[in-house]
């Protein structure tokens, strides 16, 4: 959804049921002929004339063609604009309840996500899903995808209790209708797998991860960008449980299928090169982690890409430079992070802990133990609202706080 392709192959994968797969390659958020083709299309209908003669519905179909292009360029204020003209159309052509009124609640929906406005994103996709209950089967693949949306929203706010209720509303909707091997079934898996990975229950999300894989092993050829995220989300799991050489090696795969698929300066690009330096660094190989912590800036900072991954790349930069004991350049980059963290997400979200955790860390080695103290505070307040009480994290906060508690 909100995706510009070119088609590259297309091969035949069942002649029983004339099923077909394509081989599409993103274009890039600088593409000249996607530029081009905007840019005229504005013009067209920005006039008095011409695109002003076509009946309104037509008109909001154009203007929400003009906003999936801007979304893709990630220019999403230019996105929120002619989504928000699209819907102004609908609602005035269309009955309130109307399916295709909801979906255009639900892209406005998609693109406030994409701002990390979640608030504003669950407004709309909760305005969008009452009319899909009252307009479609209970069954229905696109209220699925509404229970979906929802769930995506609550991770993101960090609420990881409410994610995994939407998510399983969605699966069970999924599970009903269709084919055990359908594609829908292994992003549903893949969900639970995100929203697992968060809460620390690493055997849960392994086994999603292995659910979706295995439906995607059968649904897909081996070099199809949906391997990508399952391989990135393998990577997070494995770094996470420490075994290292298993994190680097998937998301060396996931790499290998961006570079096969993707414009060289696409943000996924970025969210890669973090992870991998990452898990150098956490092997001690700190140049390594420096290198593509810094191939991933380079694309962060340089196109349009969503803040909170280069607020985790700078956090994973301060770690870095923290670890080698390098503390003003540390707090320099953990300060970036943070102040992108506390200006987009709830003051209790986890990822603020992780700042947190990182500070009191960095304060405990300068020997700083009253500011250590406060920071690491903050941390446990968080983990213990919002993470299970058994997460690694929570755990490694409380030791922390016991270290610094010594030292005073």
């Amino acid at each position: 959804m909100h995706t510009v392709f070119r088609i590259g192959e297309v091969r035949q994968i069942d002649k029983k049921l004339s099923l077909y797969e394509v081989d599409l390659k993103l274009t890039s958020d600088d593409d000249q002929q996607l530029r081009q083709l905007t840019d005229h299309i504005r013009e067209e209908s920005s006039g008095s004339s011409g695109w002003h003669r076509i009946d309104d519905p037509k008109l909001a179909n154009i203007y929400n063609n003009i906003a999936v292009t801007y979304n893709d360029m990630g220019d999403y204020s230019k996105a929120l604009e002619f989504y928000e003209k699209d819907l102004e159309i609908t609602k005035k052509a269309l009955p309130s309840n109307h399916s295709d009124l909801a979906t255009s609640y639900s892209n406005i929906g998609q693109v406030y996500n994409d701002m990390s406005d979640y608030s504003r994103a669950l407004e709309f996709y909760e305005k969008a899903h009452k009319i899909y209950e009252k307009a479609l089967p209970s069954n229905h693949p696109n209220l699925a995808i509404s229970y979906s949306n929802i769930g995506q929203t609550y991770n993101d706010m960090g609420d990881y209790s409410k994610a995994l209720e939407f998510y399983e509303k969605a699966h069970q909707i999924y599970e009903k209708t269709l084919s055990p091997n359908h594609p829908s079934l292994a992003n549903s898996h893949l969900n639970f797998a995100a929203c697992y990975e968060r809460m620390g229950d690493y055997a849960a999300a392994l086994k999603s991860l292995l659910s979706a894989f295995q439906i995607q092993k059968k649904a897909f050829q081996e070099s199809n960008p949906a391997f990508a995220s399952t391989y990135s989300w393998f990577g997070r799991v494995y770094r996470n449980t420490k075994d290292y050489s298993k994190a680097l090696d998937y998301f060396e795969k996931c790499l290998a299928i961006l570079q096969k698929t993707l414009p060289q300066r696409h943000p996924n690009f970025g969210i890669t090169y973090s992870n991998i330096g990452d898990v150098h660094r956490l092997m001690g190989n700190y140049e390594r982690a420096l290198s593509f912590h810094q191939k991933a800036l380079n694309i962060q900072e340089n196109v349009q890409c969503n803040s909170l991954n280069c607020a985790t790349t700078y956090t994973n930069l301060g770690e870095t430079y923290r670890e080698m004991k390098d503390y003003s350049t540390a707090l320099i980059y953990f300060g970036k992070g943070l102040e992108i963290r506390e200006k987009k997400l709830p003051k209790n979200h986890p990822d603020l802990a992780v700042i947190y955790h990182n500070m009191a860390k960095l304060y405990l080695g300068t020997l700083k133990y009253s500011i250590a103290k406060e920071n690491i505070r903050q941390a446990v307040e968080i983990a213990e609202e919002k993470l299970p009480s058994n997460h690694p994290h929570l755990l490694d906060y409380r030791e922390t706080l016991e270290e610094v508690q010594k030292k005073l």
